[in-house]
């Protein structure tokens, strides 16, 4: 385990049992009665014979049932200069999709250099996950860049990562309710931290007024008065989007305050329905710890595009979580991810608005302003050093941090009436 500040309650960590289907192909399964898989494929040079260059990928196969894909490698220091592409066959059918991309996106999302986190041995060089839906055939191909200059070679140690969510155990967007189930010892250490906002177990956390929110805050500041604090959003807890708590490392760790919040898209398609937003984040969650080695989902918050909110990094909703979503930035932050890629396309305003209400909340617990502006010192990256102190606004795109597409240009575009809308909510 890796040295990270205390939980607030100790549990046991159970590593996932692997499997061997092939000499290429592994996949790790959850306890009986929890969701999820991974499928493992190691990539292959691809016959010269289909003109591609030096690429790698799989050929058209058949596979066990999955939703989400993704390539990761061996090292995390490494770049993916190049493109992926995959093409899949939904379950049941006998036509395969076109070809998707799949967002190479190096390093900008994960934890500071220097960390605990991002020094694991567990922790490899991974795409973006990409979102298709139940299906269980899958080509992929990796091609290097191409241009004038000598093209990199592709990482060594490629593998196409199959992410099966399993069965939905009961969400709180159900219309009658999530289903009572009983708590094991890893669900209440990561209910615990959420004891004094929801009781132990709950699947949700209730909207508040901002009356009630800001007496709340108060209690929880220790009689500190919070008169900036929006109304508390209904959040879904990751019991609610049945998280696997036996997935994640078991510790907790801490940011001191959260000052700033760095808005992402998930990068993972916007091809998903509102009832399926809990299997894209278990899913990315799977993805997150067991193909690219970090110790927790990276998100501290997630929205999906009818504005539903859920709990991300295990901690406490209401904590200064320490996430791994903008390299250099994590400390003293926190992430939110609107499910979807919003390049081309306009994000939801449920989903913008639902940013702008998590964003009211959250950032008044702590006493930041979503309009004004906040100095945070870089972790290192690749805009700016190690050590430097920038002035960021309070509420951020990724690309802020770090130079990258990230949150897409159509939602980066929203971000000045997310700040605005936040502002309004926590009565400034």
């Amino acid at each position: 385990m890796r040295a990270l500040l205390p939980a607030s309650v100790a549990v046991v960590c159970a590593a996932a049992l692997a499997v061997p289907l092939s000499a290429t192909a592994t996949a790790d399964t959850a306890a009986p009665d929890l969701p999820g898989s991974t499928q493992s494929l190691a990539l292959a040079p691809l016959s010269a014979g289909r003109s591609l260059g030096p690429a790698q990928g799989l050929p058209e196969r058949d596979v066990q049932p999955f939703s989400l894909v993704g390539v990761v490698w061996d090292d995390v220091a490494t770049e993916l200069q190049g493109t992926v592409q995959v093409r899949t066959r939904a379950t049941g059918s006998t036509a395969w999709s076109g070809w998707q991309r799949v967002e190479t996106h190096n390093h900008e999302h994960a934890a500071d250099p220097g960390t605990e986190e991002q020094a694991s041995s567990t922790v490899r060089g991974s795409t973006a996950p990409l979102w298709v839906g139940d299906s269980d055939g899958v080509e992929v191909r990796v091609r290097p860049e191409t241009g004038v200059r000598a093209a990199a070679p592709l990482p060594k140690g490629l593998r196409l990562e199959l992410v099966d969510p399993g069965e939905d155990p009961g969400s709180a967007t159900d219309t009658e309710g999530p289903r009572a189930t009983s708590l094991s010892a890893e669900d209440a250490a990561s209910s615990a931290v959420n004891a004094e906002l929801a009781p132990l177990g709950a699947a949700e956390i209730p909207a508040l007024s901002k009356k009630d929110a800001e007496a709340e805050a108060e209690s929880l500041s220790g009689g500190v008065a919070r008169p900036f604090v929006g109304p508390r959003p209904r959040i879904i807890t990751r019991k609610g989007w049945g998280a696997d708590e036996k997935l994640r490392e078991r510790d907790f760790a801490y940011t001191k305050v959260v000052k700033a919040a760095f808005v992402h898209h998930s990068a993972s398609g916007n091809g998903y329905r509102c009832a399926q937003a809990p299997s894209v984040l278990r899913s990315i969650y799977r993805y997150h710890v067991k193909s690219s080695g970090w110790r927790d989902i990276g998100y501290n918050f997630a929205v999906d595009k009818c504005g539903n909110i859920y709990e991300g990094r295990a901690g406490g909703v209401a904590k200064p979580v320490m996430g791994a979503h903008t390299l250099g930035f994590n400390t003293n932050s926190m992430g939110v991810a609107v499910l979807g890629t919003f390049t081309d396309s306009p994000p939801p305003a449920a989903a913008v608005n639902a940013v702008a209400r998590l964003t009211a909340w959250k950032l008044g617990l702590f006493g930041a302003n979503p309009a004004g502006k906040t100095s945070l010192v870089s972790g290192g990256g690749n805009l700016y050093k190690k050590g430097r102190k920038v002035s960021l606004n309070v509420i951020s795109g990724h690309r802020d941090g770090f130079a990258t597409e990230c949150p897409g240009g159509r939602l980066y575009k929203k971000l000045g009436s997310a700040r605005h809308s936040s502002a309004h909510y926590q009565g400034r």
